[in-house]
């Protein structure tokens, strides 16, 4: 296989010899110098003179002393211009990010020669455009009767005015601004290029030959000078084609249509039979994926089979460059030689999430009235592995935070060492906050100073990165600090994110060896054998773009600018070239729907599977994950696991008297054993959060402790609690309101008494929600008092013995009851719940028996009753009130037993199932010490949606 540039080279040497020094050599970007040189070094036994290389953008910039002005500093310019001839009150802020789409627009204006005089008619005078100007051939006529016509008085809005108020003023802005920026000496890429090749005397040209190699669609600027060269006999002209597309019958294939037109104008050097490499047999195999990520793990198979002794002739290219790391992180070390041609994003790099997090934290993050940051902000600056490294107190101050659920926090008291002190101090001025996050990031370069350890490519391209970002950030800075660029902190945080987010860093290699990786814009006039192109997808290849601009198409099309339809077949040209001349194709392209993604083929590789007169093979690789069954798990009682569980519960053992089993654990155990080893045995539990939401634990847990001090205030001095307090306190909200607020303090909030709660929107609905349960609680409790409180929140414990074969265990059971009221010799155990639904168990047997639906709250109730019964003179009558329901009138906490559609007994006396549920306990409790019996999974998957170890059981 002869590649493009080996002929370009052997017909240059045979025609301009060896002596280059006169000569340029100018490809659409630098890449394929590399190996053009290569190339052209083999022509000759001795040694040449070389010519000079350029990049297109490279040799128009050099035609002039004006310089591509910074982008920032542009749109600042154009902004001062806008605001001039609009008398707009915008500010920069909101001009910036849609002044890029207008800056664009000059751009392809210039580019393409375009009259802006004419572009930017006044619409009333447009219709005469049409037979005004000669130049016009019939579809541009359509083109601009279409536009004109949908702005027709009958059809105007209020949106269309706007725009022709806008449009009727964007000549002048046009034309101004170039003024200004020819003052300043600098320009954007289009207007540099247009006044460089107008005012262009070839004369004054360096070489005495400019020989374009490889080129595609050529804007007007670009034509012209190619015709100024042309026409002084000073230029030479390759291009890269093939006669499957340039000379397809039947119709202008998509692939051919600027080639044909520069073959024309600009006839080749080459002649046209070395342009015939499509119509031969090739091995082009299509494979579809299952997902993104199973193409790169593909990738190892792929080269094993493919990769010969010269890596250069394979290349893997990715239409969607995001590929880049599973990729890399896919190439087998079979592979000695790797050249990466395209940038590490910036984006992916620690120091700029660390400046991500910063950004946030402060705007969002800080309140500059109050003066605090709040916690979300000041988590994700505290866990970023740089602060972590560079702060001694950050991992102690997350563990602070956390464990005590604080909110908001004021500079000092985060700032516990000199890292963080530099982190943590607010800044209010956009000039401030550039040498703010310069700072940070020179406090950041130690981390990857060059050391006698030996150096990994992770720490020298995180050592770029961090040259990188103070490079860009610093630019924003003198843009500010020079008064150019005058801006809020709100939007400087918007623009540098996109600076950051569109910056590369590029890896260090030598292009012209190894196998190559590359995106689809590297690939132009490279040739290679064996090819792989990733995710040849709709939407990747051609890309989806979206057309903003202030520009209609209808227009663009009438004058010759950018459209939709040049992209497309730029991006055609770009597929057809690169497979022409490899003898090895593989396309795969991902066949999931995901996000932007629809799992569609690329219309290019459709368009071949019916044009190529040769077979192709297909293909399928599935993603790797077989469906499997996944395996019960169960831990025996081991003499380890025994050991543990007599080391929680047993309190025969030295200083274990305090060990206590609680309702909650045993209903655990009963639902799941497997959870109860996790939770109480294995010692597990799901890492604390500062959260600002309130689960309904807590709900209740607020709930629970305002009843408690409210209940407290209201007893007299013998507990009791009379009906003219309670009505005397439902009179009185903001009473009620306090207790609701002291214990949002307490358990939420986890601040002093005195101080001041500060809520939002959220958790002020769950403050009121708790409110109206209070109050609706005191009302039912209006028609039961008079009655005596005997404890609120009551801590009851009963100790007992199990004996099993293993042995004999003293074990002891209890718990906190809500409430223990007392009236006319019937003792309450009052359990309050603030959701779900009253159960009614069939039987006692029902509560110890693991179901879907087993009444758990039932048994906790009967549990504690179990433990009063004996240690008191009264009646126990165990009850259940869902304050969410108490407002019925004919609601009753009384706990009712029976089977269903029958009548039900309420339990108003424990004593009527007291031996049962005691029997059944013991049984219970010898279970769990029994050494037989295992910790399984619950037979119920569906109760495991919400359980903390789902992931580790994978239910």
């Amino acid at each position: 296989m002869k590649t493009f540039l080996q002929l370009v080279a052997h017909d240059i040497y045979s025609k301009l010899g060896n002596n280059l020094s006169r000569v340029a050599i100018v490809f659409p970007n630098k890449r394929a110098s590399l190996f053009f040189n290569e190339y052209l070094a083999l022509e000759s036994q001795q040694p040449i003179w070389s010519p000079s290389y350029h990049s297109i953008s490279e040799l128009l910039q050099s035609l002039s002393d004006i310089q591509i002005g910074d982008d920032i500093k542009l749109i600042s310019l154009l902004y001062n211009v806008f605001e001039k001839h609009t008398e707009s009150k915008e500010t920069l802020d909101d001009f910036y990010f849609w002044g890029e789409l207008l800056l664009s627009d000059f751009d392809d204006i210039d580019k393409n020669r375009v009259d802006a005089e004419n572009l930017f008619t006044n619409l009333k005078d447009l219709k005469d455009l049409v037979d005004t100007y000669e130049f016009l051939d019939e579809e541009q006529e359509a083109a601009i009767q279409q536009f004109f016509d949908n702005f027709s008085l009958e059809k105007r809005t209020i949106l269309k005015d706007r725009f022709i108020s806008l449009w009727d003023k964007l000549g002048n802005i046009y034309t101004s601004f170039k003024e200004e920026l020819f003052k300043e000496k600098i320009a954007y890429e289009g207007m540099l290029y247009r006044h460089n090749i107008e005012q262009l005397d070839t004369n004054d040209l360096q070489y005495d030959h400019y020989v374009f190699v490889g080129f595609n669609v050529l804007n007007k600027v670009e034509s012209l000078f190619f015709e100024k060269l042309r026409d002084a006999d000073r230029a030479l002209f390759y291009w890269d084609y093939d006669q499957f597309y340039t000379s397809y019958k039947g119709f202008t294939h998509e692939a051919g249509v600027f080639i044909n037109r520069n073959l024309d104008l600009f006839p080749n050097q080459l002649s046209p039979e070395c342009f015939n490499e499509l119509n031969k047999p090739k091995k082009i195999t299509y494979i579809s994926s299952s997902t993104e990520t199973a193409q790169a793990r593909f990738l190892p198979q792929w080269i094993e089979n493919n990769l010969g002794e010269k890596e250069k002739v394979t290349a893997v290219v990715l239409c969607n460059e995001a590929l880049l790391l599973p990729v890399l992180h896919s190439i087998p070390s079979k592979v000695q030689n790797l050249n990466i041609t395209m940038g590490f994003p910036l984006a992916q790099t620690p120091i700029c999430s660390l400046i991500k997090a910063l950004m946030e934290l402060q705007n969002q993050g800080y309140n500059a009235k109050q003066g605090y940051y709040n916690y979300q902000s000041i988590l994700a600056v505290l866990k970023h592995p740089y602060t972590r490294q560079l702060s001694t107190t950050a991992k102690d101050l997350e563990k602070t935070i956390i464990d005590k659920n604080m909110f908001y926090l004021y500079p000092s008291q985060i700032k516990q060492d000199d890292f963080l002190e530099q982190l943590f101090s607010p800044q209010l001025t956009t000039t401030d906050f550039c040498k703010y996050l310069i700072q940070i990031i020179e406090l950041c370069t130690p981390l990857y100073r060059k050391d006698e350890k030996e150096e990994n490519v992770f720490d020298q391209l995180y050592r770029e990165s961090l040259f990188k970002a103070y490079t860009l950030i610093n630019r924003i800075y003198g843009l500010i600090d020079s008064g150019e660029l005058p801006i809020k902190i709100s939007t400087l945080k918007h623009l540098i994110d996109k600076v950051l987010s569109s910056a590369n860093i590029p890896f260090h290699g030598e292009p012209a060896i190894g196998m190559q990786v590359m995106g689809v814009l590297e690939t132009r006039n490279l040739d290679f054998k064996n090819l792989v192109m990733l995710s040849v997808n709709e939407g990747q290849l051609p890309k989806s773009v979206s057309e903003s601009s202030f520009i209609p198409y209808n227009l663009r099309k009438a004058f010759g600018m950018t459209t939709i339809e040049h992209k497309n077949a730029v991006y055609a040209y770009y597929f057809y070239r690169l497979i022409q001349r490899a003898e090895n194709i593989t396309l795969i392209y991902n066949t999931a729907s995901d996000g932007l993604n629809k799992g569609e083929i690329s219309r290019f590789m459709l368009q071949l599977l019916v044009e190529w007169p040769h077979s192709i093979e297909r293909k399928h690789i599935e993603a790797g994950h077989a469906l499997t069954t996944t395996p019960d798990i169960q831990f025996d009682k081991t003499p380890e696991v025994f050991q543990k569980l007599k080391e929680r519960y047993d309190i025969s053992l030295p200083n274990h008297e305090k060990a206590i089993l609680s309702p909650s654990a045993l209903n655990t155990y009963l639902d799941c054993k497997l959870k109860f080893y996790y939770r109480y045995i294995a010692g597990l539990k799901a890492p604390n959060e500062v959260s600002d939401e309130i689960d309904a634990a807590l709900f209740g847990s607020i709930f629970h402790r305002a009843a408690e001090t409210i209940y407290k205030d209201l007893a007299d001095r013998q507990g009791w609690i009379k009906k003219e307090d309670i009505q005397a306190l439902l009179k009185i909200k903001p009473r009620i309101q306090e207790h609701i607020d002291n214990a949002f303090k307490k358990l939420f909030f986890k601040i002093d008494e005195t101080q001041k709660p500060e809520y939002n929107g959220i958790q002020l609905v769950n403050s009121r929600v708790i409110c109206s349960y209070i109050e609706q609680l005191l009302k039912h409790d209006l028609e039961y008092a008079p009655f005596q409180i005997v404890g609120m929140e009551k801590t009851v414990e009963e100790q007992m013995t199990v004996s099993t074969p293993s042995g004999q265990y003293s074990i002891k059971i209890g718990g906190n009851i809500d409430r223990l009221d007392l009236k006319e010799g019937i003792l309450r155990i009052v359990d309050y719940k603030t959701g779900g639904t009253a159960k009614t168990p069939q039987d006692i047997s029902q509560l110890f028996e693991p179901a879907i639906d087993r009444p758990n709250y039932v048994f906790q109730t009967f549990l504690y009753a179990s433990i009063v019964s004996n240690k008191v003179k009264y009646q126990v009558a165990p009850s259940l009130l869902y304050i969410h329901r108490a407002a019925a009138e004919d609601y009753s906490p009384v706990i009712q037993m029976g089977q269903p559609r029958k009548e039900k007994i309420a339990i108003t006396n424990f004593k009527m199932v007291e031996d049962e549920f005691k029997n059944k306990r013991q049984e219970l409790i010898k279970d769990l010490f029994e050494r037989d019996i295992c910790f399984t999974q619950t037979e119920f998957p569906e109760t495991c949606q919400y359980c903390d170890f789902k992931g580790l059981c994978k239910r």
